[in-house]
């Protein structure tokens, strides 16, 4: 177990370092910057790369949402989750406290910037207001649920799967980035909303709510859709 929780902290730290810190550093920087198709990829990246990584060991959840739906689905046993959770939210802190570190070395860091943070209305990056923010949360990770439920099925091509959930992972960001920065991912939403307060930490809530409603409901209906013996 604690090998376990230990990957799943290096991987979630690694989630936060590589796809909130290329939004950070990388996203608007002038002439070259990679823009939303950029972070989008690089979250993405960072699944795929951890998947392989740590798949073995951990399973590689690096989300508390992921957990949760695979709990939801039969998949995860109750005496983990919250173990996994804690591990999570420690390895996003960590990794957001790092990108912070980063940034401000940078002539005229400003944290008011959000470091990545997600929000809805002011702090949307398109200016998307509760309700729109909310309902794009719970799909997107309802969705993303629902391609790791199916990716890691024993009837799938689990050798895949950390492509299949990588390439989901881009697309749930090339959705949501301009409507709420992206979360489906709390622990991603807790390290930088910690460094940030203000606006960051009032609005986190969401960002644990929707996410936590989605892939509980991917759990129960893919649960229902395959339920054979896992």
């Amino acid at each position: 177990m604690v090998k376990k929780l230990t990957a799943e902290f290096i991987g979630t730290f690694w989630l936060v370092l590589g796809g909130c810190g290329s939004a950070v550093f990388a996203a608007a920087f002038p002439e070259l910057g990679i823009g939303f198709l950029g972070v989008a990829i690089a979250f993405g990246l960072t699944v795929v790369t951890m998947a392989y990584a740590i798949g073995h060991i951990s399973g590689c959840h690096l989300n508390p949402a992921v957990s949760f739906g695979l709990w939801a689905g039969g998949r995860f046993p109750t005496a983990e989750l919250i173990p996994y959770i804690v591990v999570q939210v420690a390895g996003a802190i960590v990794g957001a406290y790092v990108v912070y570190i980063i940034a401000s070395g940078a002539p005229g860091f400003d944290l008011s910037g959000g470091l990545a943070s997600n929000g809805y209305g002011e702090h949307s990056p398109g200016g998307y207001n509760l309700l729109s923010a909310l309902l794009t949360e719970i799909l997107t990770t309802f969705m993303f649920l629902i391609v790791i439920l199916g990716a890691t099925h024993k009837l799938s091509s689990p050798g895949f799967a950390g492509l299949a959930i990588g390439l989901a992972l881009v697309l749930v960001h090339l959705i949501s980035v301009p409507i709420t920065n992206a979360s489906v991912n709390p622990a991603r939403s807790t390290g930088p909303a910690l460094i940030v307060g203000d606006w960051a930490l009032s609005q986190l809530w969401l960002f644990w709510v929707a996410p936590m409603i989605g892939a509980f409901l991917a759990g129960i209906v893919y649960r229902w859709l395959s339920p054979d013996d896992e």
